[in-house]
């Protein structure tokens, strides 16, 4: 198990880091928009959804082989649940580039999701 992990960590944490670095960059001297939540932030919640889920998935796996798939897919509701109750205060609030806002958390979202379904297929197909 804990091979796994660190194989896993040993690409989410570069993975991770270049995207920041990417919509750090992108933030400071390309857009001219006030961002509620800074670039930090959104991907620390990105890799630790990611990590907290790949580890579930792994501890699945170890003990209930054949329910893996369905727990990657209740994992990825409650990371669903977790994302829109992180941007509630951004929904709420009187911010003038929601939109923007929001796209600055949902491309990262969907490009952290690519990665965990693929190391998800991976550890399913191991079987």
């Amino acid at each position: 198990m804990k091979n796994e992990l660190l194989a896993f960590l040993k690409r989410l944490l570069p993975f991770s880091i270049l995207l920041w670095l990417i919509q750090f960059l992108l933030q400071q001297y390309v857009f001219e928009v006030e961002f509620y939540y800074s670039s930090f932030s959104i991907y620390l919640f990105h890799f630790l959804a990611t990590f907290l889920i790949y580890l579930s998935l792994v501890f699945v796996y170890k003990n209930f082989t054949d329910k893996t798939g369905f727990a990657f897919m209740g994992l990825s509701l409650f990371k669903m649940v977790a994302a829109v109750i992180f941007l509630l205060p951004l929904v709420l609030s009187e911010v003038n580039a929601v939109f923007v806002n929001v796209l600055a958390f949902f491309i990262p979202y969907f490009l952290f999701l690519v990665f965990e379904t693929l190391y998800a297929v991976k550890l399913i197909n191991k079987t």
